[in-house]
């Protein structure tokens, strides 16, 4: 068929016509059809059966354009690619963290997947706030599985690169050099902020140490091809209940640095933090929160690092470097102390790039609903100056950083200040 955007309606005569999807959403059954998308690049349905979960599946397809600024940005629908191969590889490396994938039409650019009904999006209920017995576990699982088997640490230089070949998503990182790294650090159209916080905005943008730390994170980020990354790893690509953890929509994944998605999961879980300061008026209710969203942020960092730690020790096959060029004496010792460098390594990286992350949430041109959900925008301008605070100093103090508790002192140290102003 060929492309053509797909609506509620022609999306049943669509899927009855995909052999592959049978097996789950047989010919001989009625079907209903929601357009659930929220994001901001593609067309979402969920397709209904009345036998339930079991036979019933997520359609997902790339718009020729970017949904969130209209139609005159275009943008390739090769992204569908991208997020089909991601899928795919993370259920055979980290397998029951990602939905199934049931079928791909890459002339219609998309994807045809599990139906995660039982499941929520992470950002709502952190709001809400919900705890999730199991998220730090599957989330360092997911992230040092996918990440160390996908490197040189594990793989053969030409497996690795023949990989990475087949990841070259040039258009949507163009996006994340630009959304990201650029753009928001000076005028430019798309650019959205309160504009309550005029003065910390453009105090960025002429904060030359600080500029020059954003320009190096984006010569780290356009050339650092660690492993194949999410991309866009934030809580609005989370779907999870309190036994089951999935991660989503990977339209952005490439090669890139392990730091950067690391980085945007305790980016996210920090902004969740401080919108509390509004969202959550009780003070004892709320210290109480924001000490169990700064758990999950160690807990997700220290157990990533011990996992990603034990997996290498017991994969050897790389060439970063081979195993006999530690066969001497005190190999062992060097082995370790080239693995706690790189490990370190990574977490100062997330540190920077969740910073720019961070900062480009208050002054790009797309926010987050934990912020933008607040109502009263004198609160909601006290907790994105927080936010510019503790970004800039994640990245200008990144090259210190010793342990993930000291981006949490950072967090610690700037939100007890902003408490006492709210």
């Amino acid at each position: 068929m060929p492309y053509q955007p797909l609506n509620e309606r022609t999306v049943i005569d669509y899927v009855r016509s995909r052999p592959t999807i049978q097996s789950i959403i047989p010919h001989d059954v009625a079907l209903s059809v929601k357009e659930v998308g929220d994001g901001n690049l593609n067309l979402v349905f969920a397709i209904a059966t009345e036998e339930g979960p079991a036979r019933s599946a997520v359609l997902k397809q790339a718009l020729p354009y970017l949904r969130v600024a209209g139609t005159s940005w275009t943008l390739t629908r090769e992204r569908m690619r991208f997020e089909t191969q991601a899928l795919l590889r993370y259920n055979e490396l980290a397998p029951g963290l990602s939905p199934q994938v049931y079928d791909y039409d890459e002339e219609m650019s998309l994807v045809i997947m599990e139906n995660l009904e039982d499941c929520e999006i992470m950002r709502k209920p952190l709001v809400a706030r919900k705890r999730f017995p199991h998220v730090v576990d599957h989330i360092s699982t997911f992230l040092a599985r996918t990440l160390f088997f996908t490197s040189d640490l594990c793989l053969p230089g030409a497996q690795k690169k023949a990989l990475l070949l087949k990841n070259i998503n040039s258009d949507l990182c163009k996006l994340h050099e630009d959304f990201v790294y650029s753009n928001p650090f000076m005028d430019s159209p798309e650019n959205r902020w309160n504009h309550l916080v005029e003065e910390e905005v453009r105090g960025v943008r002429n904060n030359g140490p600080l500029k020059v730390a954003i320009s190096e994170l984006k010569e780290h980020y356009m050339t650092h091809a660690q492993a194949l990354l999410h991309g866009d790893l934030h809580t609005g690509s989370i779907m999870l209940n309190e036994h089951v953890t999935k991660v989503i929509d990977p339209e952005f994944a490439f090669f890139g640095p392990m730091g950067y998605d690391v980085g945007a999961v305790l980016e996210n879980l920090v902004l969740n933090y401080l919108s509390h300061f509004a969202h959550t008026p009780n003070a004892e209710d709320r210290a109480e929160y924001q000490r169990y969203l700064l758990s999950m942020v160690r807990g997700i960092w220290n157990e990533f690092a011990r996992k990603f730690d034990e997996l290498w020790t017991g994969n050897t096959n790389g060439e970063l470097p081979p195993v006999k060029f530690w066969n001497f004496p005190g190999g062992v010792e060097a082995f370790g102390e080239f693995r706690r460098r790189y490990i370190q390594q990574v977490l100062r990286d997330a540190a920077g790039h969740a910073g720019c992350k961070m900062l480009r949430r208050i002054m790009g041109i797309v926010s987050v609903w934990d912020l933008t959900s607040i109502q009263d925008l004198e609160k909601r301008a006290a907790v994105e100056r927080l936010a510019i605070r503790i970004g800039s100093r994640w990245i200008l103090e990144r090259n210190h950083i010793q342990t993930v508790y000291d981006l949490i002192s950072i967090v610690r140290d700037e939100g007890v200040e902003g408490s006492d102003r709210m």
